[in-house]
């Protein structure tokens, strides 16, 4: 059977960096946003692909622990939620676009589940950086469902940024560097042949 998200990475004892990155200032002109979809490498892979997108960090938020190893994280108890943090240019792509992907790229209906990769790390979660993101958030996530563009309801939380932890270094850029690893071919792969034919006008 094929292993879920990292369940066989090496180092998973690694002790994770804090993220200065959080009270860093974003450069101006520049906008970040934070979110949950499941294994934070499918969606680091995604969002670095797309025009306007600066960066993308792996790494938990919405926890209740300071500073959480990967191996914490996993075993469900600390309440993170793999996340990764994309810093974007506004001018050249919105967050309204940024949530499009979002939606399309994960199934937001599964509560704490993303095909093989279960628990409560793998939640669907917008973490909102402030009020226009929330509200932006909120609507589109109405809009779905009045339009019932999913067969059962979403749910995906919607809640304001805590705290975010960097993840261990080998998890950055995890697609680009290990492509030929199971769980990126089987998993990641058929997701991101989707995401470029539905998003190829948006692709860098």
């Amino acid at each position: 059977m094929l292993s879920a998200c990292g369940q066989n990475s090496p180092d998973s004892t690694k002790v994770a960096k804090n993220d200065n990155n959080i009270n860093e200032t974003v450069p101006m002109g520049k906008e970040v946003a934070t979110l949950g979809a499941g294994c934070f490498w499918c969606i680091e892979a995604v969002f670095q692909e797309l025009k306007g997108v600066e960066s993308v960090t792996s790494g938990y938020a919405g926890g209740k622990i300071a500073n959480p190893t990967y191996k914490e994280v996993c075993s469900g108890l600390t309440g993170h939620a793999e996340v990764a943090r994309i810093v974007f240019d506004p001018s050249i792509i919105s967050f309204k676009e940024i949530l499009e992907v979002f939606w399309l790229t994960h199934d937001p209906t599964t509560l704490n589940r993303q095909g093989a990769d279960v628990g409560t790390q793998y939640r669907s979660v917008i973490f909102y950086h402030n009020q226009a993101q929330k509200e932006v958030a909120e609507y589109y996530k109405q809009e779905l469902e009045a339009a019932k563009a999913y067969d059962m309801p979403i749910v995906t939380e919607i809640s304001p940024i805590p705290t975010f932890y960097t993840a261990e270094d080998y998890h950055q850029n995890y697609y680009a560097q290990n492509g030929d690893q199971p769980y990126c071919r089987y998993v990641i792969q058929p997701k991101m042949e989707k995401f470029r034919k539905v998003f190829s006008s948006k692709l860098k």
